[in-house]
Parts: C-alpha cells; structure tokens; sequence
C-alpha cells in the first residue's frame, strides 16, 4: 500500500502581509506547492513527465480560509482523493497547524496531459495504479464540509 501523502512546511516572513498573518495567495502558494509534491506521490515525479512527455494542469480550485497562520508556524498539508476517471483527478487538501486544529482546505480538479498531442489524455498505466490504491485505502465514506461548496452570500 501506498504510504498517506503528507506536506510540511513552515510560514517563512516573505509569505506574511501587513496583517501580520500568511497572506492569501501564500495560501495558494503552499497548497500548489503541496500538489506538486502529490503528483510526485501518484509517480509522476520529473523524471516520469519527462520519459512519458506527460504533465498535469490545474482546471479549477477553491480555498477556504478558516484560521490565520503567523510567520514561522509550522502546517502540514495532507491530500484526499474525491474522485478521480482515467484523466482527472478531484483532490482535497486540508492544513492543519502544529496544534492539529484545520487553518485551510483547498479543493481543486486536476487533468492529465499528453504533451505531445497538447490535450487531456488517460493518466500512464502505473500512475493510474497508484491513483486508484490511494482512493481504495482512504476513507471514502467521511463527510468534509468544505468540499463542493460554492461562493455566495446566504440569505435568510
């Protein structure tokens, strides 16, 4: 089985605002940081695009803010796979502090590529292996709050 998918870092000072927190599109930064790292995970490492002329992009993402992060603190990002078919991939990544509390979750839709072609083609047979042990072994029955939603304001 295929060992979970852990990100650690920490808030280094040129990620922090004048709001003496990490400022939002750091958030952004780690989480796409972190992806990297997953798609690295799955068996697409640098090598792996280079020997299959295949990639990833991003095709959507959502980020939640839910605690600030100050400079320094530690967070560590783990991964979920929602859902996935033969191309794409709906990940969900959640931060959590050294406290363990949840500071952000970002969702996003990932497809695989063939540069060759320039399009959206099936993720290479190993990669699609590992995809599909990682989703199996994960609890796919809990329930996240922050996954699917969609931006508006409530009205009452």
């Amino acid at each position: 089985m295929k060992p979970s998918f852990r990100y650690t870092k920490s808030v280094p000072a040129e990620w922090v605002d004048y709001n003496g927190h990490m400022n939002d599109a750091e958030y952004s930064r780690a989480f796409s940081l972190a992806t990297d790292a997953f798609i690295e995970h799955v068996g697409l490492d640098e090598a792996a695009r280079n020997q299959w002329n295949y990639t990833i992009f991003t095709l959507e993402t959502h980020t939640c803010y839910l605690q600030e992060v100050k400079e320094k603190a530690a967070f560590d990002i783990t991964a979920k796979i929602l859902d996935y078919d033969s191309k794409r991939m709906h990940l969900f990544f959640t931060m959590k502090n050294e406290a363990g509390e949840l500071v952000a979750t970002f969702e996003e839709m990932l497809m695989g590529i063939d540069q060759t072609e320039g399009r959206g083609a099936p993720f290479p047979e190993t990669v699609a292996a590992t995809i599909r042990e990682i989703y199996q072994a994960q609890d796919n029955e809990e329930y996240i709050k922050q996954a699917g939603r969609t931006i508006g304001i409530r009205r009452k």
